[in-house]
């Protein structure tokens, strides 16, 4: 894993990224690791858009609509 240095960081967000990391129980390098991670997100295509809609409209996932029953068309107008 590479390493970083964050330098000139200010005094106040320094602070505040000790009480953070102290509020959830981490190390502060831990934390300020975990911050670019989310920043920059998952790796493209890690999730297919695709799956991702079908996994939420899967019946088991209470997605399960009711069609309504097929009704004769209508008949086409007469020009006579």
């Amino acid at each position: 894993m590479a390493s970083v240095t964050i330098r000139d960081l200010n005094e106040d967000v320094r602070t505040r990224l000790r009480v953070r990391t102290a509020g959830r129980g981490r190390p502060m390098e831990d934390e300020a690791g975990r911050i670019p991670r989310n920043a920059v997100g998952r790796r493209p295509g890690s999730r297919n858009p695709v799956s991702v809609i079908r996994s939420r409209l899967e019946p088991d996932n209470g997605m399960d609509p009711e069609l309504p029953a097929r009704e004769p068309g209508r008949q086409p107008p007469s020009f006579d």
